[in-house]
C-alpha cells in the first residue's frame, strides 16, 4: 500500500487493515500488560501505594501501546 493511499484511510479502515510484525507483538505485550495492571488495581488485598501508582501508570500506557498499534499499517 502507498504512503497516499494509508493517508486517506479512516480509522476504521486502519484498525481493520493489515499490521506489522512488530506492532502485533507490541499490541499483544500491552494488552498483557494492562491485564496486570487492572489485575493489581482490582485485588482484593491492601497494597502499598506504590504498587497501585505504578499499576495504574502501566496501565495507561499499555492501552496507548495497544491502541497506537493497533491502528498502525503495513505499508
Amino acid at each position: 500500500m502507498k504512503q497516499q493511499d494509508i493517508d486517506q484511510l479512516s480509522i476504521a479502515q486502519r484498525a481493520s487493515a493489515e499490521t506489522p510484525k512488530f506492532f502485533l507483538k507490541l499490541r499483544n505485550i500491552g494488552l498483557a500488560l494492562a491485564g496486570i495492571s487492572a489485575a493489581l488495581l482490582a485485588s482484593p488485598v491492601a497494597l502499598p501505594a506504590i504498587i497501585t501508582t505504578i499499576a495504574s501508570y502501566m496501565g495507561v500506557a499499555a492501552t496507548v501501546a495497544s491502541a497506537v498499534s493497533q491502528v498502525a499499517v503495513k505499508g
